[in-house]
């Protein structure tokens, strides 16, 4: 089983940038896919950011240009630096984790291991 432990999240004002870490064991930061992804209560929980075994990163529309997904697989760590943050971006962020190199997709299936989740609210 493995196991993430998402950290730092919090409440900041619009405009602002908070960077989320993802702590986990290092064989999944070497070698699988790995995201972030956000729901809000009532919505499905949606993929926002993906880093391959390759360090091949892709990004959502909506985060594209202010969030930037990586990973030190020296310290076992997956990050989100989120910049420029809305209101719109308020949401609960969990890390993800897959058993495959490639990321195959954005869907919640595609991902076998979860951490907790961390809260962020944007005013």
């Amino acid at each position: 089983h493995v196991q993430l432990v998402e950290s730092g999240g919090g409440s900041v004002q619009a405009g602002g940038s908070l960077r989320l870490s993802c702590a986990g064991p290092r064989y999944s930061y070497d070698t699988y896919c790995m995201a972030w992804f956000r729901q809000v209560p009532g919505k499905e929980r949606e993929g926002i950011a993906t880093i391959d075994g390759n360090a091949v990163t892709t990004y959502k529309d909506s985060v594209k240009g202010r969030f930037t997904i990586s990973k030190d697989s020296a310290k076992n760590t997956l990050y989100l630096q989120m910049n420029t943050l809305k209101p719109d971006d308020t949401a609960m962020y969990y890390c993800a984790s897959a058993t495959t190199i490639y990321c195959m997709g954005w869907e919640r299936g595609d991902f076998a291991y979860w951490g907790q989740g961390t809260q962020v609210t944007v005013s």
